[in-house]
């Protein structure tokens, strides 16, 4: 792997359009990306100079529209080429872009395009759009659907077109000349909304050129990585990372066909770099150990003993400890254990990047021992959105590093972590009552995260202000890191912990179904989920293994009851966003009683004992 750079810095560019255009000048030949061809069945790659003809081309349909610089344009694809080239085509027109989430629900969908006006919307298929029809808003802006896979009539109003049709229709399509100041808006990005409707993040140009370029200062990215693209492109931290930033830096970038094809498109392209949420990684790790439990005893103590040689391997390379004699094993533990591990990310990563959410630091532990370089970082969409990020020689498991060059940060009221620099939001779309909640008068942002800062800079991120669960006793309960102890057990699919100003904590779950059936045939509890879900025997059953999971943990802080759940949280039923948070205000009002049994007479199912690992 090289170490030559070849970046584009901000200032010699101004606009995320003109990046592209100076990228396309220095290695037109260079590949962009890499793209499955469904109908051919393989893989093809474009060009600089490919995916700039073809910016050209949208550019000029889309100039046919009629939009003035400032108006807004929706997009509502998959990741893949014809992202990047309706982006750059939309922002060369001085268009405003605002990302939609494919997997998200049509009513959620068809307020976000109410809410910011747009007048232009390109998404896959005419299902979708009849579904947004029906999401509960008028849409009177909205003056062109483009649908990229169409297949039978459209409209007859004529607003929704094929991508083709669009492409090929006459009319004048003399584009303007590229927006000039890197302080215009360029994108409106709707947050995640777990606790209400989303509001639309307002970013200029230089906010997500700044943000990139900081995080190359911190994590060089070279012309031969390859990004493998799975996290949508709506979800800033792709956006930012794995598609501005390749650009900058003249890398490729390969488009995974989808998550559930990942294990195979990672073992085709052999990527060196990963942009990923931690749920990507929990699923390998319990599926490591969920795969471990199947394996001899000798094989579980090589297990072990590769990850501890592996940690403290990892550890020296840090200057955190000196050289040990058992590092000598190491060839061969790297041969029998880890080998396997990073063979199935593809075997060539040289940085995984784990934001959106708290990565636990055991799996990061893990996959660090092994030989899988995963940085955890922190950020908000309303900060472009990365404010810190650990780095290859200096990666501190459980900390989210330290802040980007040129990002300011301080700890208000309350251990609140806020921030400053430019990189930060210009304030909310038509929401100026949140922005005077999320901006200071001396215009930090407010993160709503309690975060500390060690003697070095690094940031630890401790909890969320709102989200804090204090009990009838005054005692003061994470949710979020109760929950991540309990989901690193493969056992549990989701997790929400509940308690505030109760006399104790219960908890809602969805199991893995595979592994319970497993588990409940030896331990001669219910199969069926159905029935598993109202078992006293099962409830207490969980309740000891949950126990097991928090035995580091206060003694107050102890699950006494809860519930299973038979369907998992999903998008469409409204219960996680489609970035695949919990929506906690949903959970509550749907659970309402389920939640208000789990505390009638206040005891444990059959006077389960108090563990005594829990004191």
């Amino acid at each position: 792997m090289g170490t030559r750079t070849d970046y584009i810095p901000p200032g010699e560019v101004g606009t995320l359009p003109r990046l592209f255009q100076a990228r396309v000048r220095r290695t037109p030949e260079a590949i962009a990306y890499r793209q499955f061809d469904a109908g051919q069945g393989l893989w093809r790659e474009c060009s600089w100079a490919d995916a700039s003809a073809a910016v050209e081309r949208w550019r000029t349909a889309l100039a046919r529209e009629g939009l003035k610089p400032g108006d807004v344009v929706a997009i509502m694809l998959p990741n893949s080429g014809e992202w990047l080239t309706f982006d750059q085509a939309a922002l060369s027109l001085g268009l405003v872009v605002v990302p939609l989430y494919t997997s998200d629900r049509a009513d959620n969908l068809a307020y976000i395009l109410e809410d910011s006006g747009a007048s232009v919307l390109i998404l896959q298929h005419m299902e979708i759009w009849r579904g947004i029809e029906q999401g509960g808003q008028t849409l009177k802006r909205l003056q062109r659907v483009i649908v990229t896979q169409a297949a039978g009539p459209m409209d007859s109003r004529g607003r929704v077109m094929s991508l083709d049709q669009w492409l090929e229709r006459g009319g004048d399509g003399r584009a303007e000349a590229m927006a000039a100041n890197g302080h215009d808006l360029a994108s409106i990005v709707y947050t995640s909304g777990s606790t209400g409707r989303p509001k639309g993040v307002r970013l200029s140009h230089l906010n997500m050129l700044e943000n990139a370029w900081a995080g190359l200062q911190r994590i060089p990215i070279h012309p031969d990585d390859l990004f493998l693209s799975f996290l949508p492109l709506s979800h800033t931290l792709e956006r930012t990372i794995g598609y501005y930033v390749p650009v900058m830096a003249g890398a490729t970038v390969a488009y995974a066909r989808s998550v559930g094809d990942l294990p195979e498109d990672l073992a085709h392209h052999r990527p060196t770099a990963l942009v990923s949420v931690p749920r990507i990684y929990e699923r390998v790790y319990g599926r490591i150990l969920q795969g471990l439990k199947e394996k001899s005893p000798t094989a579980r103590e090589l297990f072990h003993q590769a990850v501890a040689v592996g940690w403290h391997r990892y550890q020296r390379e840090q200057g955190q400890v000196s050289w040990h004699p058992r590092e000598l094993s190491w060839p061969l533990l790297r041969a029998l254990v880890a080998g396997k591990v990073t063979r199935r990310l593809g075997g060539r990563l040289r940085v995984a990047i784990s934001g959106g959410a708290p990565l636990s630091p055991e799996i990061s532990r893990l996959f660090l021992a092994l030989g899988v370089p995963v940085l955890e970082g922190y950020g908000l969409t309303e900060s472009s959105p990365v404010i810190a990020v650990n780095t290859l020689s200096d990666n501190r498991p459980g900390t989210v590093g330290k802040p980007l060059p040129g990002v300011d940060v301080r700890i208000g009221e309350q251990d609140e972590l806020q921030v400053r620099g430019p990189n930060i939001m210009a304030g909310y779309w038509n929401n100026p009552a949140a922005d005077r909640q999320a901006l200071t008068r001396d215009g930090w942002l407010r993160t709503g995260d309690k975060a500390r800062l060690d003697p070095e800079g690094r940031i630890t991120i401790t909890g969320r202000i709102k989200e804090i669960i204090v009990l009838a006793n005054g005692e003061k309960v994470p949710p979020i890191e109760v929950e991540m102890a309990i989901a690193n057990d493969p056992m549990f699919e989701q997790v929400m912990v509940v308690g505030e100003g109760r006399p104790y904590l219960v908890a809602l779950v969805v199991l893995n179904e595979a592994i319970w059936r497993e588990v409940a045939a030896e331990q001669g509890l219910p199969t069926r989920m159905d029935i598993a879900s109202t078992s006293p025997e099962v409830e207490a059953w969980l309740l000891e293994r949950i126990g097991d999971l928090l035995h580091r943990f206060p003694g107050y802080v102890q699950v006494r009851r809860l519930r299973v759940l038979p369907e998992p949280w999903t998008v469409d039923n409204a219960m996680l966003t489609p970035t695949l948070k919990l929506k906690r205000n949903s959970i509550l009002k749907c659970f309402q009683d389920e939640l208000e049994a789990l505390y009638e007479g206040h005891h444990s199912p059959r006077q389960a004992p108090r563990l005594a690992h829990s004191r």
